[in-house]
Formats: C-alpha cells, structure tokens, sequence
C-alpha cells in the first residue's frame, strides 16, 4: 500500500496512473478537495495526514519547497510505521535534501530524494525524468517501483543531494532557455517578422542540438581560437537592441548579455570567442 502527500498537477496524476496499474494508494492534500476528488478514481482520500500514512510501505511526496515538505513530514510522524519508505518528488535546495536525508535515518526512516523533469501528462503516462542520488541499496530497492513512475530514472551517484543539485541545473537551464526564447519572439515581433517565419526557421534550424558542444567549449578553456568573435557578437547584439528599441518591445535578457559582453571587452577579450562571456561561471 502507498501513500501520496500532495495533489497538485503532477502528484494527482502520479496516483491516477498508479491506480490504473492496480495499486492502493491513500492520498492527503492541504486542500482536502483535491484529495477528494482521487476518490473518483479509486484512491482513498485523508483529511489527516497521519491517518494517510498509516499502514503504508511507502510515502511519495510532492509539495511545495523545503519548508512545506519538514511540515508535513512532522505532521505525518505519529503516523509512519519504522521503515516506511520517504520518497520526495518536490523540488527543494540541495541542502534541504541533504538534512532530510540525514534527519529522518536518526528517525530510523530512509528517505529518498527524487526529484523529476515530468510534466502532468508525463505523470499519467509513466514517461519522463526522475534524478536519484546517494544510498545505492536503497535506490537498487526502488528502482522498479520509479522506474514504473517515470520512462527513465536517472542515477548520480552515492552523493546524497546530487540529484536536487542536478534538478536546479536543469531547471535553471528551462527558466535561461524560456527567457531568452521570449526575447526572441519579441525581437521578431519588433522586426515584423511573422511567427511562421520564426517556426520555420527553428523546425530547420535546431540550435538545441549545439549544446553538448557548447557546454565543452565553455568548459575547455580555450576561447583564443574564436569562431564568433566577441566584438562583432556585441555588435550583433547592439542591433537586437536597436531593433527591439525602435518596435517598442523591450527584451529581459538581452540587455544583461550587452552589460556582460561590454565587461568583457573592456577586460582586453574583444577578439577571443565570445564564449570567453561565460569564463567565470565555469572556472
């Protein structure tokens, strides 16, 4: 039997496809009309959370932040059985992960921190990205039943907040990427171009695909053999700016690129690759 802590987007629908796989699994949500509404489904729904815990081999969460997961953790206690299994989907800090980690072994409980990269269809479907670092008998343990969550269960390593460090890298990736792909719309709004024009280029053109090598190049060090110099990237960027600034539609990320670049060249890297930006992130 398996209890599930949070019926947001992906946790409701975390349990809608367990059920459909045959398992029994009670659910509690701060909210008790989302929980509720899991009964329609075959969950059986909690207004307590201690009770929601009760007789359960193990517990997945999804919540909130560091802060929402010790409370509710706390609140569930009276009810966990020793050894039930923790289990914490939510995104936290990495330090977060680590204290849990240790505070609930004192408690005799083993919890895992297992982050994903799932949206709420991901969920339902079984398909996506789950992070697991630290313990390895434990994750050897678990493997099957995440592996039954999520398409691809992803191991870091004996580090044991490896995994919500590398979820903050992905998700710091996702928020750059969506920032700066709105600026691009914008410059093409301010450009007149239409968004079909825009689909068709990046349908062709996939500079996705550049960032294996991109990430090599920022790490290797070597930014004295340019295959885009700095100095005509910053020119590059002026006219992005220039152009934006006259369809009056500011840009977000741009303008902090610029100031980067500006600081950058004034340092004597005008003509090394314009990479070199990213030297002191990756030294």
């Amino acid at each position: 039997m398996i209890a599930f802590l949070g019926m947001g987007l992906l946790g409701s629908n975390f349990v809608k496809a367990m059920l459909q796989q045959g398992k029994t699994v009670q659910v509690w949500n701060r909210s008790s009309a989302k929980a509720r509404a899991l009964e329609a489904f075959g969950a059986r729904a909690f207004d307590d959370v201690s009770a929601a815990v009760s007789g359960v081999e193990r517990v997945h969460i999804t919540l909130r932040d560091d802060a929402s997961v010790d409370e509710v953790l706390e609140q569930a206690l009276p009810g966990l059985q020793p050894g039930t299994l923790l289990i914490d989907h939510t995104t936290t800090s990495a330090e977060g992960a680590l204290a849990r980690t240790e505070a609930w072994k004192a408690r005799g409980f083993r919890y895992l921190h297992a982050p994903v990269f799932m949206g709420p269809q991901n969920a339902f479907e079984s398909t996506g990205y789950m992070l697991v670092s630290g313990d390895q008998d434990l994750i050897a343990e678990l493997e099957p039943a995440l592996a039954a969550m999520t398409g691809t269960v992803m191991n870091f390593g004996t580090t044991i907040n490896r995994a919500a460090a590398i979820k903050l890298v992905g998700n710091a990736f996702l928020v750059a990427f969506t920032a700066g792909t709105a600026d691009t719309l914008a410059l093409g709004k301010a450009l007149d171009v239409p968004l079909d024009d825009i689909f068709t280029l990046f349908n062709a053109w996939n500079p996705g695909a550049m960032l294996p090598a991109r990430i090599k190049k920022l790490t290797g060090g070597t930014f004295d053999q340019p295959t885009w110099e700095l100095v005509m990237a910053r020119k590059d960027t002026q006219l992005f700016l220039d152009a934006a600034r006259q369809g009056k539609r500011p840009l977000t990320v741009i303008p902090a690129v610029a100031a980067e670049m500006d600081r950058w060249i004034d340092k004597g890297h005008g003509h090394d690759d314009w990479t070199v930006i990213g030297k002191d992130a990756v030294s």
